[in-house]
């Protein structure tokens, strides 16, 4: 084989692999929001779990890009392990669809480079989903110019007795499966391993028997990408790795020991007599399916034998991390936006449960509860960051105007429920300066402040309910308008009050300082509790 013959190999590898790649790309951004109502249509049903992994893994052409997926919706709770199982199985079975589309004699490379030409060219003028479709036809042409260099490559090796008797010699199926597993390990794509097994076979270089071994090893490397994944996720993320590797590994061993006693490649070579790569797919096609069929009966049992195998991590979740969102979300824009809104809301949570904490210590000091306060102050300055950092991320991804408009809100939101633990802190600070200096106010200070408290709570809560539900209508923005003017005009009345008394010398001026500084920031607060509600996508009014 002649160094020309190396680099057709290599780069018809290279067109295979990045025509896989901008299709996938393609694919999720053309069937993002579709991606999203799939996922929702999985439920404790095994049944309909293994048909989302099949739809899904058909349409972006990854079985390693939908298990890498799944590992990442389980890690951010998205997915629990029960309902994985089926996706990852259904998966297996979706990734199947390459080599059957690979192992049709047309000139694919031709007739999708063409299409994609005329979508991306002259479709997206007036449809903007059709530059989507067109990277998906444009992927789909370089996909098969790479299948068919890499085959017009190997085609001298039918030539060389070295790689003949090399080939022949694979008939030994342990070794077989230790050369797939291992091809799949470095590519990283089993659609890349099963199409280079295809071009082998086409060529008449590898006998169906050998092949199958081969292609046995191949579904056990598939599993390489969700391994690599799962490194510092949760231990439910780690099983739902290591149920992929157990589903692949008890597979292979079964067909390894069908191929070796029982004549499977007789039943092959029946179903597709004249077609060396067709013969490779359906091989591909009973592989997955009969696994499938055999072993999603006993998904409780792959469930507890992975649970045995990965330790539990107690279920404790760590505050310093985002819990709901990971970067592995960031392959499916839609979902990873709704992720970000939900790490978004526990932030507002932590900053609420501040807030309702730090007025209950300027009624009562509490050294315990005013520990937890600062802590969770780290925690939403550390939210703060890390939300803002991947919602920087989010925005320069491929999202429908409604995932826009959510990002974009999602900026501000983030800031103005920081700015509120900022000011819960400071009436901490006043609470502590109180107490340490032993400050009592009036009954009738005592009572403004509560009332004005008890003002502000209420608009703050309105305003992380309808940010929860992202909807209102024009007569709850009035609502929270006024809200806002109330407390504003209250905060005006109260500080006449305190000049009135300080007149009247019925204050010191520490109290006074205390007394002004906790009606600054609970005014503040009401800000940004409006900000927070008009944050919110307005719903049209109704025109009667």
């Amino acid at each position: 084989m002649s160094l020309m013959n190396v680099l057709s190999l290599l780069g018809g590898l290279g067109l295979f692999l990045f025509g896989m790649k901008i299709m996938g790309e393609g694919l999720e951004k053309a069937a993002g929001q579709r991606l999203k109502r799939v996922l929702e249509m999985v439920t404790h049903n095994r049944v309909l779990a293994v048909l989302a992994g099949m739809t899904v893994t058909a349409l972006i052409q990854s079985s390693g890009a939908t298990t890498v997926m799944v590992v990442g919706f389980v890690n951010t709770g998205l997915l629990s392990l029960t309902q994985a199982i089926g996706v990852i199985m259904g998966a297996n079975i979706g990734t199947t669809v390459t080599s059957l589309m690979l192992s049709i004699k047309l000139n694919f490379a031709a007739i999708f480079a063409f299409l994609g030409l005329l979508l991306t060219s002259f479709g997206a003028k007036k449809h903007p989903a059709a530059s989507h479709f067109g990277q998906v036809a444009m992927g789909l042409g370089i996909l098969f110019v790479g299948m068919d260099t890499m085959s017009g490559a190997m085609a001298p090796l039918r030539d060389w007795p070295v790689f003949r008797e090399a080939m022949l010699s694979i008939s030994n199926p342990f070794l077989g499966v230790l050369i797939g597993l291992g091809i799949t390990a470095i590519l990283q794509s089993s659609s890349a391993s099963v199409g280079i097994l295809q071009a082998l076979a086409g060529e008449g270089l590898i006998p169906l028997r050998g092949a199958m071994f081969i292609l046995f090893g191949m579904n056990i490397g598939s599993c390489v990408p969700s391994l690599i994944a799962c490194a510092g996720t949760t231990s439910a993320a780690k099983r739902a790795s290591m149920v992929h590797l157990l589903f692949n590994i008890l597979g292979s061993l079964l067909f390894t020991l069908i191929a070796m006693f029982l004549p499977l490649d007789e039943l092959v070579l029946y179903l597709a007599p004249a077609n060396a790569r067709l013969q490779i797919a359906f091989t591909h096609v009973i592989f997955n399916i009969a696994t499938t069929l055999l072993l999603l009966p006993m998904a409780g049992v792959l469930e507890r034998l992975a649970c045995r195998l990965v330790p539990d991590d107690g279920g404790k979740t760590e505050a310093m991390k985002l819990q709901f969102f990971d970067k592995r979300l960031l392959n499916t824009p839609p979902i990873a936006a709704q992720q970000l809104f939900h790490e978004v809301q526990r932030m507002g949570d932590i900053a609420l449960a501040n807030y309702a904490g730090s007025v209950a210590l300027f009624q009562e000091w509490n050294d315990e509860r005013a520990a937890e306060i600062n802590q969770n102050e780290e925690v939403l300055d550390f939210l703060n960051k890390e939300i803002t950092a991947s919602l920087v991320e989010v925005k320069g991804l491929d999202l429908n105007d409604q995932d826009t408009r959510l990002v974009g809100s999602l900026f501000h939101v983030v800031n103005d429920i920081e700015r509120v633990g900022d000011h819960s802190v400071n009436i901490l600070e006043a609470a502590q300066m109180k107490k340490t200096e032993d400050v009592r106010f009036s009954a009738k200070a005592s009572a403004e402040l509560v009332d004005m408290a008890n003002r502000v709570s209420g608009q703050l809560e309105l305003g992380m309910e309808l940010f929860r539900a992202q909807s209102m209508d024009a007569s709850i923005i009035q609502a929270v308008e006024s809200a806002e003017e109330e407390i504003d005009n209250m905060t005006e009345a109260l500080r006449q009050h305190h000049v009135d008394r300080l007149k009247n010398k019925k204050c010191s001026a520490k109290n006074g300082m205390i007394y002004l500084d906790l009606l600054t920031n609970l005014e503040r607060i009401g800000d940004h509790a409006e900000n927070i509600a008009t944050s919110v996508d307005r719903k049209p009014t109704v025109q009667g």
